[in-house]
């Protein structure tokens, strides 16, 4: 059997994430919100539409 190879800490990509982490984080969470609230208009619209219809 194989011992487990031991990965060494990459230390740069890790600076990376504390670099661009507050910066992904946020524009992720408003660009998600501005999709549930069009996907949510889009479906009231919808229904308002049927509503209308009959």
């Amino acid at each position: 059997m194989k011992a487990p190879v031991i990965k060494r800490f990459n230390f740069t990509m890790a600076l990376q994430w504390l670099i661009f982490l507050p910066v992904i984080l946020p524009l992720c969470i408003v660009f998600g919100a501005l999709q549930g609230i069009l996907k949510t208009v889009e479906k009231m619209a919808h229904r308002m539409w049927l509503d209308m219809e009959l």
